[in-house]
């Protein structure tokens, strides 16, 4: 018996590619650049994932008139060195091969969408998959949308009949939710910026430490075929 053919979601930051403090560090020093409170390391950490509106504003309690500006500041920086800083985690980059070898694999991202492609192209990673989904440049329009719901279900239209299941991979609840809100499972990733817990709570379906442990975990869903949520 033939195993399905999945389309194989990926996260980017804390999934693919290790920001190495590019994000974390980059949002320090914007709002130190515009004068305004720097959170504790710890509350750094939960801003990387989220729309980065929506953590400046509940997480950093960067004010409303201000986000723009500190927005602004952080993208500049985050051009101009963090994109070179972040490093793809150790294997991943073979274990994204060896499955797009067998199976469709695309990117879905609350990162805005041009961002991402070219961090990939930075990374010298974007040959690898077949498309890249995330938020749209209007940093106010991507604190609106519904989490990563709408960011994986344009994935999902974007390869419809051409895969028979798909599986989403990340390192945050968001990327859990947003996969069972499309009836996905999720394959969670331990070296990402999860805090302990965060992924078998969010109801990630297991959660792996190591980029070897991914790819058998992706192929053992495939076997499973019948198992898998989300065929179109």
């Amino acid at each position: 018996m033939t195993s399905p053919r999945l389309l194989v979601l990926f996260d980017l930051d804390g999934t693919l590619v290790d920001p190495n403090g590019a994000i974390t560090g980059g949002i320090s020093a914007a709002l130190s650049a515009c004068g305004l409170p720097v959170p504790a390391d710890a509350d750094l950490q939960r801003m990387v994932g989220p729309a980065l509106v929506t953590s400046l504003r509940d997480i950093a309690g960067v004010p409303e008139s201000r986000v723009e500006e500190v927005i602004r500041q952080y993208r500049t920086g985050y051009r101009s060195a963090g994109m070179a800083q972040s490093r793809p985690y150790p294997g991943i980059r073979d274990a994204v091969e060896r499955l797009g070898a067998l199976h469709t694999v695309a990117v879905a991202t609350q990162k805005p969408e041009a961002l991402a492609v070219e961090l990939l192209g930075v990374q010298e990673m974007g040959g690898l998959f077949a498309s890249v989904h995330g938020s749209p440049a209007d940093e106010q329009a991507a604190a609106a949308l519904d989490g990563k719901r709408s960011i994986i279900r344009a994935a999902l239209e974007r390869h419809a009949g051409s895969y028979d299941a798909a599986v989403m991979i990340g390192d945050r609840r968001h990327d859990v939710e947003g996969a069972h809100a499309n009836g996905l499972d999720c394959i969670g990733v331990s070296w990402g910026f999860a805090a302990p817990g965060e992924l078998d709570g969010a109801g990630a379906a297991v959660v792996v430490d190591t980029a070897a442990e991914l790819v058998d975990a992706v192929l053992r869903s495939a076997e499973n075929g019948p198992a898998l949520h989300g065929a179109l």
